[in-house]
C-alpha cells in the first residue's frame, strides 16, 4: 500500500505551492476517457434516433457539434481545476488582457458567437445548399468560427460564420425539399404558341430529376414578345438543387432536339442595314 501511495505521490514537477504528481496525471486521463466515452455514447444515441427517423440527420449533426463543444469546455475547466489552476483567479488576473484581446479580435469573437447561433437555431445545417456572395455550395462542416462549403466545382470554400448571420444569404434547402427553377427559350414569330407549350412540357417529362407530382407539375409561360422571337419560360420543380445546372443543360439538349424534330425555329437577332448613296461633291 505504501508503494502505491509513493507512486501516486511521485511529482513530475513542483513550483512553489504548485505541484503535479502521478495522481493528478491519472485523474486527467480518467476525465479524458470519460469525455470520450460520453461523446461516443451520445453520438450512438443520436444515430439510433436518426435511423428510427425520429430525428432529422441534419439537426442531429448540429446538435452533436454543439454538445461536443460544451463538453470540451467543461472538460478543460475540470482539468485545470485538477492540476491546481484556479479559474476564478486566472480570469481575474487576466481581465485587462482579455479586454485588450477582445478589442483586437472582435471579428473572430463575432464569428464564434455566430457559429453558436447557427448550431442552436438550426437555420443552417450540414447538407444545406447555400448561396453566399453568388457562390452556390453544400455545407459540409459547421465549426465555431468558420464553416466549409463545397461548391459545384468541387472546391471547398471557408466562410466566416458571421456572413450567415449579418448578410443576405439564400438557403435553397431551408423551406422545402423541392425548389422551382426555369429555362428560357425563344422561337420565331409565326410559330404556333400552343405547339411550343406542348413540346416544352414533353421535354420536361423526359428528365427524371424534374418533379412530376400533382402539386409541382412543370408549367410554360409566354413571357414576352421580343424583338425577333416569342419568349417562353419553362418552369419546373426539382430536388436536385446542388447540380441543377446539369439538369438545366440536359433539358436544353432535349429542347433543341425536340424543336428540330417539330420544325420549330430558334431565331437569331436580325438587323436591317440601309445604305444611302450620294455624291461626294
Amino acid at each position: 500500500m505504501n508503494s502505491i501511495n509513493s507512486i501516486l505521490d511521485f511529482r513530475f514537477f513542483e513550483y512553489k505551492d504548485y505541484q503535479f504528481d502521478v495522481a493528478h496525471f491519472l485523474l486527467v486521463i480518467v476525465v479524458l476517457l470519460i469525455t470520450r466515452f460520453l461523446l461516443f455514447t451520445v453520438k450512438s444515441i443520436i444515430k439510433r434516433f436518426v435511423n428510427s427517423e425520429k430525428l432529422d440527420v441534419r439537426n442531429s449533426q448540429s446538435f452533436f457539434l454543439l454538445f461536443k463543444y460544451l463538453i470540451y469546455v467543461i472538460t478543460i475547466v475540470i482539468i485545470l481545476e485538477i492540476i491546481g489552476v484556479k479559474i476564478t483567479i486566472l480570469l481575474a488576473g487576466s481581465a485587462a488582457l482579455l479586454v485588450g484581446i477582445g478589442l483586437g479580435l472582435q471579428q473572430i469573437f463575432s464569428d464564434i458567437i455566430s457559429g453558436i447561433f447557427l448550431l442552436v437555431d438550426g437555420s443552417v445545417k450540414i447538407g444545406d445548399v447555400m448561396e453566399v456572395d453568388t457562390l452556390v455550395g453544400k455545407v459540409t462542416q459547421i465549426n465555431l468560427r468558420t464553416s466549409e462549403i463545397l461548391t459545384r466545382d468541387g472546391i471547398t470554400i471557408i466562410v466566416p460564420n458571421h456572413k450567415f448571420i449579418t448578410e443576405n444569404v439564400i438557403n435553397w434547402s431551408h423551406n422545402a425539399a423541392l425548389t422551382r427553377f426555369d429555362v428560357n427559350v425563344g422561337v420565331a414569330y409565326g410559330t404556333n404558341p400552343e405547339k411550343v407549350r406542348e413540346v416544352l412540357l414533353q421535354c420536361a417529362q423526359e428528365i427524371k430529376e424534374i418533379s412530376k407530382s400533382k402539386n409541382n407539375v412543370p408549367n410554360v409561360r409566354l413571357t414576352s414578345f421580343g424583338d425577333s422571337s416569342l419568349d417562353f419560360q419553362l418552369l419546373f420543380w426539382s430536388k436536385n438543387v446542388f447540380l441543377i445546372e446539369q439538369t438545366k443543360s440536359d433539358l436544353r439538349f432535349i429542347i433543341a432536339n425536340k424543336f428540330m424534330e417539330n420544325d420549330i425555329q430558334i431565331p437569331f437577332p436580325q438587323r436591317d442595314l440601309h445604305i444611302k448613296s450620294g455624291s461626294l461633291s
